[in-house]
Order: C-alpha cells, then structure tokens, then sequence
C-alpha cells in the first residue's frame, strides 16, 4: 500500500535541503569516500582519532567565536588568548600552586581579557577587530616574555588532572566527551533560550533591538567575554592533553576558527550562525588538512588551500547577505 507524499512532506524536505548544513554534510561524505580511495590511511582508526581530537579542542573556541559572530563581533586574538591560558596555569603550577586551582585562575584572567575587551567596545566605542588585534598582539607578548620564548614543562602534573586531556572513558577520549557535551549545550542555549536568541537580534539590527528593550551594550560585552572565557577552558585541556604549556601555540588559530565559523553559516555582518554549522565546519578542514597530509602535500600549499576556503566562505557569505537585503 502507497501513500501520496503530502504538500508538507516535501516542504521538510526543501526546507532540511536548503540548510548549509546538509551542503557541508555533504561535501564531506564526498571527501570521505574520494579519500577512502586516494589513501588507504584514512579511514584507519588512528587517522579518524588523531583528526577528531584535533579539531576537538579547537571545536570548543569555534563555539565562541561563532556567538560572537552572531552578535555583531569579531576576535582575532583567541590563539593568543587560549595560548595565555595554558601559560598562565603553567607558571602558577610551576610555583607551586595546585594544577586545579591554578587553571581556574587561568580561565579567570582569559575571562577578564574578554570583559577588558567587552569594556573597549561597548564603552569606549572601539570596534573589535582593532580591539581584538591589540589584544591578540598584547597577549603572544606576555607569553613571550613570561616563557622566553621556551615551552614550560610540566611534567609533573598529576594523572588524575593530565587525565582530562589523555584519558577515555572506555574507548572515547574525554576530550571529545567534553567537547560534545560543550557543543550540545551551547546549541540547546542558542536555539532555545531567550537570552541567547538577544544575541541575534542585536547582531540582525543592533539598533532596532535597542529600540525594543534589548540591551545589547550588554549583549556584546558577555559575548566577547564568553568567546575569550571558552579560550582559556580549551587552554587549560590542550595543557592536560600534551602536559606543557607552549608560548608560541594558536599562531593562525584565529583562521581556522573564522573560517570554520563562517562556512558553517555564520555571517560576518551579524544575526546568522548556529553551533552545529559551525561545528561541521570545523570538521570539514579537518578532514581538508588531514588529507592534504596523507597526500603528502607540502605545508605552504596547505596554507594557501586553507586561505583560499576561508576567501570563497566570506564570498559566498557576502553574496548570500547581498541577496536578502
């Protein structure tokens, strides 16, 4: 027995086909079968887990910078930022404070960089792509400065704290249980509650939100501090994960998130965006990155490939925002 497919039926079916999601789904089941093909590497288990708990970590400050995205902002400095992080909590574990307490200090001072910043531009009236550049810039120096330039061993960190970034819980890195439980969370929040919906009001038309009761001053300050409080968490598990804290780590990090950001759908004017796009775009370069490894390709043409999809994800972007105005 048939039945006739419903008016209904196929607008769910134009409508889940029209998502940027599916298009990136797409694209990279395609990449998944071209290279099933190209190298018998990767789809071995190690390649799959050593990919996942690459873009893991980095995954938890493309949440960020994806809010932040929504709501009008922008912020260059989160490899600086999430680099301070893992610094920050070095030195203090070094001098002898508890690795625990010193990583909640750690996220503490990334979170007061965010509110620092946050101040700079609701307050004083800067944009944040300056502000975030300063910062950027302010906080590699520290880093610098604080370390020499050297990596800090911590070789004696606990194993019941270093277990955040090399345990499992049975067959599953517990950073990518983290990770997942971070990204259901913030896209439950995003889709669902009120006050993260403020935030694409205020990143649509930051003054017709203002008009109808929106304080969206406000808006952007937590958003620009919850996007450099998220660095410093993700400092503090790379930190457990390779047991070290590196100065000179989250160089061009900022790229790889905004692009992962922007062709998840995100959108550089503001009041577009979701958790889950952004989230498959972090997938996406992964998986580009992995295979332009396995291929052998050298690390300046991945630089270039990498910057021409960022280059075509804000095209298409522009484009897009074009067409609705």
């Amino acid at each position: 027995m048939t039945t006739a497919s419903t008016p209904e039926t196929y607008g769910v079916l134009g409508r889940v086909l029209r998502m940027r999601e599916t298009g990136l789904i797409a694209i990279i089941l395609v990449l998944f079968v071209a290279m099933s093909i190209a190298s018998p590497y990767f789809l071995t288990w190690v390649n799959m887990r050593a990919m996942v708990m690459a873009f893991a970590v980095e995954g938890i400050v493309v949440i960020g910078m994806t809010i932040l995205l929504i709501s009008g902002g922008i912020d260059l400095s989160v490899g600086s930022v999430t680099a301070l992080a893992m610094v920050v909590a070095g030195w203090l574990f070094l001098a002898g404070v508890d690795p625990w307490v010193a990583s909640a200090i750690a996220i503490a001072v990334c979170t007061g960089i965010g509110a620092i910043m946050g101040f700079f531009v609701t307050r004083v009236g800067l944009h944040h792509f300056i502000v975030s550049l300063a910062v950027m810039v302010i906080a590699r120096g520290i880093c610098l400065l604080g370390t020499g330039g050297r990596p800090l061993g911590l070789f004696t960190l606990p194993a019941e704290f270093k277990f955040i970034g090399q345990g499992a819980i049975g067959p599953i890195p517990l950073v990518i249980i983290i990770f997942l439980v971070t990204v259901i969370a913030f896209d439950f929040m995003l889709r669902r509650t009120m006050m993260f919906r403020k935030v694409f009001y205020t990143g649509s038309n930051e003054r017709a939100a203002a008009y109808s009761g929106i304080r969206t001053k406000k808006v952007v300050f937590l958003t620009t501090t919850l996007c450099s409080a998220l660095c410093g968490f993700a400092g503090i598990i790379y930190m457990a994960r390779f047991g070290s804290a590196q100065p000179t780590f989250g160089i061009g990090m900022e790229l790889n998130v905004i692009a992962a950001a922007v062709i998840g759908g995100a959108s550089l004017n503001g009041g577009t965006g979701t958790i889950f796009g952004a989230i498959l775009g972090v997938v996406l370069l992964s998986v580009v990155s992995s295979s332009l490894a396995l291929l052998d390709v050298s690390v300046y043409w991945q630089d270039i490939i990498r910057g021409s999809i960022l280059l075509a994800a804000v095209s298409i972007d522009h484009y897009l925002h074009k067409r609705r105005r």
